[in-house]
């Protein structure tokens, strides 16, 4: 428990330093040259994928706590209960959120989030455009819609809209190339 509550609080202080890092640059970020082939795209979002940690949260764990690379991005598993109960009362300021196991849930003050599906499977990212993933990582916006409920945390998607659109695009071109995991997040509930 001490190690997950440390990885946990390690997560949040790279988000928290990465957040104030952008606000302090007045220089936009890098961008890479839009000529890029697709191979070479879809290396470079593999990259940025692996940097930013996006397997921390959207990649179920094993049992040893090493990432299950067969459901890699697909999310909270739909068969793992994760639920409000009990978890209200341990939400207090010295503990802002408390996550399951895998670390693919959270509950905080917001309520309950599951991380999403981000393979190409219809239950994932599968029907999305690459416009629509750039608009919900660059606006906050539930599968990148207007009218849709907000991006809720701890997803940083804040710090994550700092990134050029080649950067999006790349990430955007990896997700597509994986396997297509059927698997149905469910959705945020309240505390």
């Amino acid at each position: 428990m001490k190690a997950t509550s440390f990885l946990v609080l390690s997560l949040f202080a790279a988000i928290f330093w990465l957040s104030n890092c952008q606000q302090q640059s007045s220089e936009k970020p890098a961008t890479v040259e839009s000529s890029l082939s697709n191979e070479a795209q879809v290396k470079r979002g593999e990259y940025l994928l692996s940097f930013a940690g996006c397997d921390d949260c959207h990649t179920p764990k094993l049992k040893d706590h090493g990432f299950d690379m067969s459901r890699r991005m697909s999310g909270h598993p739909a068969d793992e209960p994760f639920t409000a109960d009990g978890k209200k009362e341990l939400i207090t300021k010295e503990h802002v959120a408390v996550f399951s196991p895998g670390v693919t849930a959270a509950a905080g003050l917001w309520g309950v989030t599951y991380a999403a599906n981000l393979t190409p499977d219809d239950t994932g990212i599968g029907n999305w455009t690459e416009a629509q993933f750039i608009k919900a990582l660059r606006e906050g916006k539930s599968k990148g819609l207007d009218g849709t409920r907000p991006i809720l945390p701890p997803m940083p998607w804040k710090v994550v809209s700092k990134m050029s659109d080649e950067d999006l695009k790349a990430v955007f071109a990896f997700l597509k190339t994986l396997t297509p995991i059927k698997n149905v997040v469910p959705n945020p509930k309240p505390l």
